[in-house]
């Protein structure tokens, strides 16, 4: 993966709604491994303009991830493409067309999947790398764990794959190339570093939490969801489903003003999220939930009236380093690791 994306460290940092800003992804690129900018949380038509932020900041590959299901998402592609971005991160709903256009581009298609069947239908829709999150992962998630996942999607396709979900240290990285995997994905230890753009009352909360407070839940949108446990997702689980409902047409109506677009836009991209991922009605209407209450919890610092996606790895993570320091101490300790097991 290194050769494929022009990096030096086989460490991608996953495309966080809200967190991963022009700053932490140039810092991410700058330090030798490849930073992915969350354009699902940016009006399409201001994607290029983030785009040429990073380029600003930073002369190595970087990629953008974003939703192909979204409004917008041609316009998203068309910008990728013209500024000759390394990568494009993709997840829920992968496009054919969408992904022929951006291979055509010479654009290195990196899709993220949660089950071995998913993974085998990426290859076959022309991912060139796959990152395979298990359980452990931040965000929404499947039910089974890295360790098990991870391994069987290596062994099911021929394209290189990239472990996600429970790593932040070289000793996780060695454990990734063992099981099949050609580097890490990480979320939740970028989350944690200088660069971050995530407020100090929320980076607190992360840091506060133990193992056992980063739950999966499923009455923020619908979705298993991993998040640290807090006064949001305590009220969240006991609200009425009407209550539930009416907040997340709230949110939804508040997302709108924010990515500028229209209701039937939003519409369209709802019963597109509904088929793909056969969601029910219900369900279709909480997913409006998850963007307004990730800004307030990872953006706007708020941690008790927001929501803070995480990985169960937050429970072990006590430091808030820069992103440079945090790679370089990852692949010595990586480079240890495989010389105390050689020997």
């Amino acid at each position: 993966i290194c050769d494929q994306l022009g990096i030096r460290y086989p460490i991608i940092q996953t495309g966080m709604g809200w967190v991963a800003t022009p700053r932490l992804v140039a810092a991410v690129s700058n330090a030798g491994a490849i930073g992915f900018l969350a354009a699902a949380t940016i009006p399409p038509p201001e994607v290029e303009a983030a785009i040429l932020e990073v380029k600003a900041l930073t002369d190595k590959p970087f990629g953008v991830n974003f939703l192909m299901d979204a409004p917008g998402a041609d316009v998203i592609t068309e910008s990728i493409i013209r500024q000759g971005v390394k990568a494009a991160g993709y997840n829920r709903a992968p496009n054919a067309d969408l992904i022929g256009t951006l291979k055509r581009a010479g654009v290195v298609c990196v899709p993220t999947c949660g089950a071995v069947k998913h993974v085998q239908k990426a290859e076959q829709l022309g991912a060139d790398i796959v990152v395979v999150q298990g359980g452990e992962g931040g965000g929404h998630t499947g039910p089974v764990p890295t360790s098990i996942l991870l391994p069987a999607a290596a062994a099911a396709v021929r394209i290189p794959v990239v472990g996600a979900g429970g790593f932040k240290d070289g000793r996780g990285l060695v454990a990734a190339l063992a099981f099949g995997a050609e580097g890490v994905a990480m979320g939740t230890r970028f989350v944690l570093t200088q660069e971050s753009p995530v407020p100090k009352p929320s980076t607190d909360r992360f840091l506060a939490a133990e193992v056992a407070d980063i739950v999966v839940t499923r009455h923020i949108d619908g979705l298993p969801q991993r998040v640290v446990m807090n006064e949001l997702v305590q009220r969240l689980e006991s609200a009425s489903a009407p209550a539930r409902l009416l907040l997340a047409l709230r949110n939804g109506l508040a997302f709108r003003k924010t990515s500028h677009a229209s209701i039937a836009d939003l519409i369209r991209s709802a019963l597109k999220m509904r088929r793909n991922q056969r969601l029910t009605n219900a369900q279709t209407i909480m997913a409006a939930n998850a963007p307004m209450l990730a800004k307030k919890g990872m953006s706007e610092g708020d941690p008790i009236n927001g929501y803070l996606p995480g990985g169960s790895i937050a429970g072990v993570i006590d430091d808030i380093p820069s992103c440079e320091e945090l790679i370089q101490r990852i692949m010595s300790e990586a480079e240890t690791t495989i010389s105390a097991l050689a020997n």
